[in-house]
Parts: structure tokens; C-alpha cells; sequence
């Protein structure tokens, strides 16, 4: 399968697919567990290639504690209730039996992705990646546009209005990542410490499914995650499917339209006591992008896209229909108090503007990320990846 239209791969930085590195969403909860990227690759890399992704998401989340009652009689109940007017019954478990929970996320993480994808042959690829990620405060000059004085100066003066989801009210550039599970595990992450998170093994097969001249590639994907943190020692298991479709223009420009669905098993295999990041086991996502691509008289290349993601709950839908919601100081939040429970029985869908600059040694990528519910998980999200060769 040939995607090069008799352009010269010594005089031009080989396009293949559309350029868009790792951009997964730096959910709390999905930062240490597997989550699949689609691949909008044509076929598999010519050469061993190696690329780092670096990434910085804010996450913001006051206190809140949830409660889900065993009792089926009063779940009836309060699902007829619109869940601000559920109160919260919880006293203790010998009292009012139930899962109890809380949670608050304050933190500007730092996201770190090592990727090295190398050809098996002319229809197969096989990609390791290593993933790391800290949690810090956010200052100048490391967090230039996701950092909270930039989030609230665009709230204040641009959308969103004063102190919208009350960052100033607690106070700005604070690092606090606090959990309890529903089986009474607790999370509590440390300012700045590096935590590597885990490995990921992914296998990509290229079958030629349509004839050349419709400019049509499809590749199958096959995915193992190691998750190597304390927090959630175990193995994922997933698979995926991705379509790219290429239209050549008379200018020698290009368009190109991706599309792809992937499915995974959280803890397929545990090898600990992990966390309960989530009691939805079974994860759907999907990605639609397009991209335009301009070639340089030296043969490199631009190319801008636009991404559309979502991706399934992290809780069973269910329990949104009973659960029960408390924060101490609701009233001092102008919105959002109950996000850090409530957008677990939600899917993330997010919106991604990339650029890539590629020359034949080299290629370098930006992006800026916001999530379309405005519901801070995370806020804003920006990337930025350099990706080289490693053989000739």
C-alpha cells in the first residue's frame, strides 16, 4: 500500500496518516490506567522511531463526598428526585450502609510519554510506550497557559465570569489530590513527586482492504497496559479500529478525514489490591480528526487538524439515578461543586486544535485541548511532542 503519490522520499519528509501524538485526556483517574490512542497511521513506520510527548492538564475539584445507599427502597426514592434535592442520609456504615466516597483534585499534572514504534513488516508495527506523570502546583513560566492565574484571568475577563467554578476561594496554585474509594482505600498524592505509571504494548496490523486508487487505509490495533503504580497494580487488555481516508488536491496539498473506536478491560488481571478507579470495567472511546496538510518548496511539511473525542464513564450510568452529593461549602462555589463525583457517570468529550511541523529528521508537534462540558477534567490541556528517527 502506497499513500506517496509519486512524490520523492528522498527530497520529502514522508507523510504517513495524520499527524496527532498521544492526547488522551489527563483525566485523574485515567492517568493510571491504560487508555487507547487512536492510530491514524496508513501503515506501519518505514524507520524505528522515537517520540516523547510532554503534556500539562489542570484539574480542579473541591471536596465532595458521595454516597450510594444499599437500600433498594430508598434508591426507588431518591430516584425520583432530582439530585440536588437528594439531602445526604450517610452516618456510618452500621448506621446507613452504602458506599461512602470522597474526593477533591487541585493540581496542575505533568504528563510524560516515551513511544518507540518500530516495523515487523510491510503490514505490521509494534509500539512500546512508557508513561510518567507528577503532580505540581502549576507556577510560571512551566505552566504558562494552564496554570490557574491564566484559567482565571480567561474566566474573568474573556468567558466564564468571576471565579466561576471557585478557584479563588480556595485559593490559587494549590496541589491537592485526595481520594476514597467505596471500599475504603484512600489516595493521597505527593507535590511533585514523579510517579511512573505504567507500560503499554501495542500491535498494529495493516491489511490492504480497499484498492489503492480510493486512497483508503485501515489498520487493527491490539493493546496490553502494565499499570505499575501501588495504586492500581494490574493489567489492561484492549483493541481498536481506525479508517483514513486521503483526498490529494491539484496544489499537491492534502486533506485527510480519521476515524476510529476502540473498546478495553480495565483490570483484566490483578496482581494487588488496586483502587477503585472507576467500578466501569468495560471502556469505549473514539476519535474523529481531520486534517489539512501544506508542503513547503523543500519539501517538508504543515499540517493543522481538528480532533473529536469522547470516551464512556468512568462509573456505571446507574448510579447517577441515586447517588447523593455534599459539599461543605457549595454555597461559596458559583458552579461546579459536585463535579468530582458527578462527571465520573458522564463521557469526556473533547475537542483538540494540533500543529505539526515535519521535516525528514525530524517532527514536532503542539496542541491545546478543552473539554466541551466545561466541567474540569481537565480544564485545559496543552501538549507538545518531538519525534526523530532512530535509524537511517
Amino acid at each position: 500500500m502506497s499513500f506517496c503519490y509519486g512524490q520523492d522520499l528522498d527530497s520529502i519528509a514522508f507523510k504517513n496518516g495524520i499527524d496527532k501524538p498521544n492526547s488522551v485526556s489527563a483525566h485523574h483517574f485515567g492517568l493510571f490506567h491504560t487508555r487507547i490512542n487512536q492510530n491514524f497511521q496508513e501503515q506501519p513506520v518505514s524507520k524505528t522511531t522515537f517520540q516523547i510527548v510532554h503534556e500539562s492538564a489542570n484539574s480542579f475539584h473541591p471536596f465532595v463526598e458521595g454516597f450510594i445507599t444499599d437500600d433498594l427502597a430508598q434508591r426507588e426514592q431518591l430516584s425520583q428526585l432530582i439530585w440536588y434535592q437528594r439531602g445526604f442520609s450517610y452516618i456510618d456504615q452500621q448506621t446507613t450502609p452504602g458506599d461512602y466516597m470522597t474526593i477533591e483534585v487541585d493540581a496542575v499534572f505533568k504528563i510524560f510519554r516515551f513511544d518507540i514504534k518500530t516495523q515487523l513488516n510491510t503490514k505490521n508495527e509494534l509500539g512500546i510506550t512508557l508513561r510518567t506523570f507528577l503532580p505540581t502546583e502549576g507556577h510560571y513560566p512551566f505552566s504558562l497557559f494552564t496554570s490557574d492565574e491564566s484559567i482565571e484571568w480567561f474566566h474573568s475577563n474573556i468567558a466564564g465570569g468571576e471565579d466561576a467554578f471557585g478557584r479563588r476561594f480556595f485559593g490559587l496554585n494549590r496541589m491537592n489530590v485526595t481520594y476514597q474509594d467505596r471500599n475504603g482505600k484512600t489516595l493521597n498524592l505527593k507535590k511533585n513527586r514523579i510517579i511512573f505509571s505504567g507500560i503499554e504494548l501495542n500491535h498494529f496490523y495493516y491489511p490492504q482492504l480497499f484498492a489503492s486508487e480510493k486512497n483508503i487505509a485501515v489498520n487493527f490495533g491490539t493493546h496490553l497496559g502494565i499499570n505499575t503504580t501501588k495504586y492500581n497494580p494490574s493489567l489492561d487488555i484492549g483493541i481498536s479500529a481506525n479508517l483514513i481516508k486521503k483526498w490529494a488536491l491539484q496544489n499537491k496539498n492534502e486533506f485527510r478525514f480519521g476515524i476510529g473506536f476502540s473498546g478495553m478491560r480495565k483490570r483484566a488481571i490483578k496482581y494487588g489490591n488496586p483502587i477503585d478507579f472507576g467500578n466501569n470495567l468495560l471502556m469505549g472511546s473514539g476519535e474523529t480528526n481531520l486534517e489539512f496538510t501544506k508542503y513547503t518548496q523543500k519539501g517538508n511539511y504543515h499540517s493543522f487538524s481538528v480532533n473529536y473525542q469522547f470516551q464512556t464513564p468512568y462509573n456505571k450510568r446507574e448510579e447517577a439515578s441515586y447517588y447523593q452529593l455534599r459539599s461543605i461549602n457549595w454555597q461559596a462555589i458559583n458552579a461546579g461543586w459536585h463535579n468530582g463525583f458527578s462527571t465520573l457517570y458522564e463521557a469526556l468529550t473533547i475537542y483538540t486544535f494540533f500543529y505539526s511541523y515535519q521535516r525528514k529528521d525530524f517532527g514536532i508537534s503542539f496542541y491545546i485541548k478543552e473539554d466541551l462540558k466545561v466541567n474540569n477534567a481537565p480544564d485545559l490541556q496543552t501538549g507538545i511532542s518531538l519525534k526523530i528517527p532512530l535509524t537511517k
